[in-house]
Parts: C-alpha cells; structure tokens; sequence
C-alpha cells in the first residue's frame, strides 16, 4: 500500500532515505571519532604534565636530600677533625684498635 506522497504506509523508508541516513550515521561516527581523538590527546597531555611535574618535584626532593646528607657529612667531617686534634693519642689508639679487628677479620 503505497501513501499519496509515493512511499510505503508501513512505516519503511525508501532507498534514498536509507542512503540519507547512512550518510548522516557515517558523519556522526566521524564526529564521535573526532571526538574522541581530541579526548585522547587532551588526556595524554593531561598526563604527560602531571608526569613532568611529578618529575620535577621528585628531582627538587633529591637534590634537597643530597645536599643534606652532604651537609651531615661535613659536619661529621669537621666533629672528627676536632676530636682527632683535641685527643690525637686516643684517636691513634683507636684507629690501630680498628686496623687490628680488620686485620683479623680479613685473615678468614
């Protein structure tokens, strides 16, 4: 049963509609890909950002660290000399105690 307009009056849609609708579905999953794509990127960057950062902040955090523990190290550094200068006999006698267990130690 066809309709006055030309077309089916059950309700489907004639080749030329079906092709308009395809054309239509087919710029939409364009759009959609486009979309995504651009989700993708922003994303990636968002990530490659915070990476970046967070290697900064960790490179901030080792150097700060080193720079401490080289400071320690100075500062052990400098109380040693003073007491090796204060008590030289007594840092002598130690320092042959220490050569002597090592001596031992190395001997097995």
């Amino acid at each position: 049963m066809a309709t006055a307009a030309g077309k089916p009056g059950n309700g489907t849609k004639t080749p030329p509609d079906l092709e308009a609708d395809i054309k239509q579905l087919k710029a939409d999953i364009e759009a959609l890909a486009k979309q995504l794509a651009a989700t993708g990127e922003h994303g990636y960057g968002a990530a490659r950002r915070a990476a970046a950062q967070g290697a900064d902040q960790l490179k901030a955090q080792s150097d700060a660290a080193v720079e401490a523990l080289r400071s320690n190290a100075r500062d052990i550094e400098e109380q040693f000399m003073a007491t090796v200068r204060e008590k030289p006999v007594t840092s002598l006698a130690i320092a042959a105690g220490v050569g002597f267990l090592v001596a031992l130690l190395a001997r097995r």
